[in-house]
């Protein structure tokens, strides 16, 4: 934890409260629980052979980024442009950027990047290619390229081996960028499948005379299973540091690695069976991602967040055995953790029950 306390150091914001006195509804962080899902992660990713790239989107944060390389990250993945600039202004000179960027703002952002720091993207049209690399051009920078490919998730990407193939020619012809590998997110549950669709690239590639220096997965409810993996060389992941109920749910997670809770108040008890707290979804998320409910009262398993109002909670305790009252302090377990850091400016970081600071969310709303 050496490491981790300089890097939080000068990052915490000191407070002049206790847990008992923090106003709510609240991020809390259990920084030793994250830091052991950090390393547990890394040690997997050692063992496996694989490039760890975790994702920032969850944490959005220079210092656990910091903390991530410290431990062994082969660099980070960012989802925007802003995400990118605000990494790399903390110092950060690695960055996977993991959606297709367009529009002239974005470029000429997205070329001043590549000046300052190693910069990939993702591509899966000419039109994709042509313009980062006119981008990349106008800035006097190269800029690595991966083609996205569609292995079974039905989002962005290609899936046809001679397509994938054709466009890594292209790259390779095309200056101002160069060819770094296959990109893809399978969905949960199919990384079978993505490894047939991988390899399959692989050999077109191949065939007409690219390497394929990288092949990268990601996705964080399938992490800990070797199936699929074969032709994967790094892996991206970002729920992992903190975990949440989907995680817990889909058995990636004990609720005992789970390091984020929203600390909210009840404030309501209309009925004998309703109880209202003060998060809403301006707090928990309305993200629901197959889950009964908006999160998992950790003091009442049974009860059931059932709707969200922008500033409240509306929770079913007809099942508890003991009920909440006005005025208790409640943690709830969000649904999805990665929208929850984006909804506060700051993230209360606790150790061993004590409160020791305010973590900033460095990329806060930084879409663009």
């Amino acid at each position: 934890m050496t490491g981790l306390s300089e890097l939080l150091h000068d990052e915490l914001q000191p407070l002049q409260r206790t847990l008992d006195t923090l106003e709510t509804p609240a991020v809390l962080i259990d920084v030793d629980i994250a830091d052991a899902n950090l390393v547990r992660w890394q040690q997997r990713c050692d063992d496996l052979g694989l490039a760890n790239r975790p994702h920032i989107k969850t944490h959005r944060s220079v210092a656990w980024a910091m903390r991530q390389l410290q431990l062994g990250a082969s660099g980070i993945t960012v989802q925007t442009v802003g995400e990118a600039e605000v990494m790399a202004d903390g110092g950060i000179d690695d960055l996977f950027l993991t959606t297709n960027v367009l529009g002239t703002a974005k470029l000429a952002r997205l070329g001043a990047l590549a000046r300052r720091t190693k910069l990939a993207v993702v591509a899966d049209s000419d039109a994709v290619v042509d313009a980062v690399a006119d981008a990349a051009r106008e800035a006097g920078a190269t800029i690595t390229v991966l083609i996205e490919c569609d292995t079974g998730g039905g989002r962005c990407g290609l899936a046809d081996a001679a397509a994938i193939a054709a466009m890594a020619k292209r790259i390779s012809a095309t200056s101002g960028v160069q060819f770094g590998g296959l990109m893809t997110y399978p969905a949960a549950g199919k990384r079978k499948q993505s490894q047939k669709v991988l390899e399959a690239a692989i050999d077109a590639c191949k065939a007409v005379g690219i390497a394929v220096p990288v092949v990268s997965s990601g996705g964080s409810p399938d992490m800990w299973s070797d199936e699929g993996l074969a032709p994967v060389t790094e892996y991206r992941a970002g729920t992992y540091i903190y975990n949440d109920r989907a995680l817990l749910n889909h058995g990636t997670a004990t609720l005992e690695q789970c390091a984020m809770t929203v600390l909210a108040t009840v404030v309501s008890r209309p009925t004998a069976d309703r109880a209202i707290i003060d998060a809403g979804s301006k707090a928990l998320t309305s993200d629901l991602l197959g889950l009964d409910g908006y999160g998992m009262v950790l003091e009442h398993p049974e009860a059931r967040i059932y709707q969200l109002n922008e500033e409240h909670g509306l929770i079913d305790i007809s099942a508890c055995a003991t009920k909440p009252e006005v005025g208790d302090r409640i943690h709830v377990l969000p649904n999805h953790t990665c929208v929850v850091t984006n909804l506060f400016d700051r993230l209360y970081v606790v150790s061993g029950g004590a409160l020791l600071g305010a973590l900033p969310v460095d990329a806060r709303g930084r879409s663009g």
